[in-house]
């Protein structure tokens, strides 16, 4: 084995073990509204990771060799994860480095006898295969987590695989000590730079979360090269060569820093602690009340006192005699008109609504069920003041460009537009503007001040 590449790995471990610590201490859990079904955009989904480690011709599941010994070699590489869901990513991924093995390592006389049988044999004393650069692509699934019950994760376990090529060159020293380097007399016509084949890459490994932007990777991936020249020496069809990787890095998050990064939320978690929400609780009794009012209505509107089959809200002649045939206002037909009443006027007083503004959920236009009352009043007091018109601003937090919280902005109004057109109110009468980002009632430093502003507001 290469002992001076297992102190360049163990250098590189403590030093990422040193990049944790501080940034362990330097870093504080961001706070997220993030929603069970709010969708990808609440989240971070990108990820940069950096990793360092051992390059083997061995694998975990064993098999045959072309040469007695191995020797471990530094590898490196880089990776670009795209999370789709809380539990499975897309990642790309490169890998540079060399593998060796050789057939005279033996120590005790009868090693050195078989070692020199052998090197007879294959006629080869050892190799070199440098990587120039493997490139892949693999599905990567979240199998397990430590702590499953806590709304993010801080311990994942993953599984990995998909396909990649590799491009690479062996070189071979022989029995008599001459030397054949693959490299730029590679492929059928012996003037390509670099051997080029498929590779299958089968993974495992173990994530720790560090802070919300970054985490401390351990894995073990095998590489089944498909071809067997990878170690420069051809052994009897169909065997195939194979290396592995094992190794230790960091991952960025990238995206917004106000965001959660998917790769760690526990949507399980997540909705236990939505239906211990108190402000979940209070909305869904309002929401109750409010049907309940509704059928209220509902079975006002409906009442037949007389019976005549015409509701009393309808009924022009109440308290038709029973059996008596009506029309359709109520009225006995072929008998004369009853003598017209004279209604009192009475006046309805509605008060001024309050200038309370309608909130909104981190990227949603939906109104909340919060909002009802509010919005009621105003339905009132415009349906009690014919001539009123209103104007409805809407705002967003800091969160994305300008452009789209624009357009979310506008959005906003719009949702509140369309519930007072419901209620009755004609739209002629309401104006809707959008302000994006702009004029923040609340610092957008804060999560508590981006809820602020994350509104419509109503203006007469």
């Amino acid at each position: 084995m290469n002992y001076s590449t297992i102190k360049k790995v163990v250098a590189f471990s403590l030093l990422c073990t040193l990049g944790i610590t501080a940034a362990n201490a330097q870093s504080a859990s961001t706070s997220s509204s993030a929603k069970v079904f709010g969708g990808r955009a609440q989240y971070r989904t990108w990820s940069l990771g950096i990793n360092a480690g051992v390059l083997a011709p061995v694998v975990a599941i064993g098999g045959t060799n072309d040469f007695r010994y191995w020797d471990v070699n530094l590898g490196y590489g880089i990776s670009l994860r795209k999370q789709l869901a809380h539990s499975f990513g897309i990642e790309f991924s490169g890998l540079r480095g060399k593998v060796s093995g050789n057939n005279n390592s033996g120590e005790t006389t009868k090693e050195k006898a078989d070692d020199a049988a052998y090197t007879a044999l294959t006629n080869r004393l050892s190799y070199e295969t440098r990587i120039a650069y493997t490139a892949a692509v693999a599905g990567v699934v979240n199998v397990a987590t430590v702590d499953f019950l806590k709304r993010e994760n801080n311990v994942n376990f993953l599984v990995k695989t998909g396909f990649g090529v590799d491009w690479y060159a062996p070189k071979v020293t022989f029995a008599n000590n001459t030397t054949f380097d693959w490299k730029g007399h590679a492929g059928d016509d012996g003037n390509n730079k670099w051997v080029k084949e498929l590779v299958i890459p089968v993974g495992v490994g173990v994530k720790f979360k560090v802070s919300d932007k970054m985490n401390f990777d351990l894995g073990y991936t095998m590489n089944f090269v498909d071809g067997d020249n990878f170690d420069g020496t051809y052994a009897k069809s169909p065997s195939k060569d194979k290396y592995s990787y094992t190794y230790a890095g960091l991952e960025f998050s990238l995206g917004n820093a106000s965001k959660p990064n998917l790769d760690w939320v526990n949507p399980v978690a997540m909705m236990y602690d939505e239906l211990k929400d108190n402000t979940l609780r209070s909305e869904l009794d309002a929401l109750k009340n409010r049907v309940s009012a509704l059928e209220n209505t509902v079975n006002q509107l409906s009442m037949d006192s007389d019976g005549d089959g015409v509701s009393n809200r309808f009924d022009k002649c109440p308290g038709t005699p029973a059996g008596v045939q009506v029309d359709g206002a109520g009225c006995p037909i072929n008998f004369p008109a009853p003598p017209a009443v004279v209604q009192q006027q009475t006046t309805v007083v509605v008060p001024t609504p309050s200038n309370q503004n309608i909130q909104f959920d981190f990227d949603s236009a939906v109104l909340k069920t919060s909002a009802y009352p509010i919005l009621d009043s105003h339905v009132a007091y415009m349906k009690a003041n014919s001539g009123v018109t209103v104007e409805l601003d809407g705002f967003a937090s800091s969160e994305g460009t300008d452009a789209y919280n624009l357009r979310l902005g506008q959005d906003r109004a719009e949702s509140v537009k369309t519930y007072l057109v419901n209620a009755g109110i004609a739209a002629s009468r309401i104006t809707t503007k959008s302000f994006g980002e702009s004029n923040p009632v609340a610092s957008n430093a804060t999560e508590e001040g981006r809820i602020l502003n994350r509104r419509v507001e109503v203006k007469r």
